[in-house]
């Protein structure tokens, strides 16, 4: 993945953004840097909806303040479900986190496509209870799945990127949430963080 200090030649990009917290750093850091970013909230792995809506409403309150497009994409629960089935005991980290990023990031490519924008990119990339590896190979199937597209793989956490992600969280006061998202990275109610 490319660290921040590189700058692609890249104007326009659609951003899968999981939360607020983790756009908040990256946006304005694009935005520094000539990138306009679309915002694509698409995050059907979350669960129960009250913490999905939590996380929506703090990523639209965001984008608005900054005056960038903001697109909702739908709460399918359900299909996602299906879509990570055989994989629930899967461990945090393991095949089940990596299937969720490839079914998000094939929506986001497949919407990047839709506005005619050639790239996307996602705000996973700046989590560090994520594996960037896994994220980059979700990416590129995502960008093989779906032609005219291409994914920017970047490491979003170096080049002060974490500690200005974190100055922002205090500076909005955002929702800061516990655990991934998906019941599966809970375990009897409560997150369970894996290092």
């Amino acid at each position: 993945m490319e660290s921040p200090g590189t700058v692609t030649m890249i104007d326009r990009v659609l951003l899968h953004a999981c939360c607020a917290p983790c756009s908040s750093a990256i946006v304005e850091w694009m935005l520094n840097n000539g990138v306009r970013p679309t915002i694509f909230y698409y995050n059907p792995n979350i669960f129960p909806l009250e913490e999905y809506e939590i996380r929506k409403q703090e990523s639209k309150r965001h984008a608005e303040s900054l005056g960038i497009s903001w697109i909702d994409g739908d709460y399918d629960h359900d299909g996602w479900l299906q879509g990570v089935c055989g994989l629930e005991q899967e461990p945090e980290r393991g095949r089940r986190c990596e299937q969720c990023f490839t079914l998000r990031l094939t929506a986001a490519a497949r919407m990047a496509r839709e506005l005619g924008i050639e790239w996307f990119a996602t705000t996973l990339a700046s989590s560090r209870w994520k594996r960037l590896e896994q994220i980059e190979r979700a990416g590129l199937v995502a960008e093989q799945a779906v032609p005219g597209t291409r994914f920017w793989a970047r490491n979003w956490r170096k080049g002060g990127l974490q500690e200005r992600r974190n100055q922002l969280l205090r500076e909005y006061g955002f929702y800061n949430q516990l655990y991934c998202g998906c019941e599966f990275s809970m375990q009897n109610g409560k997150a369970v963080i894996s290092r």
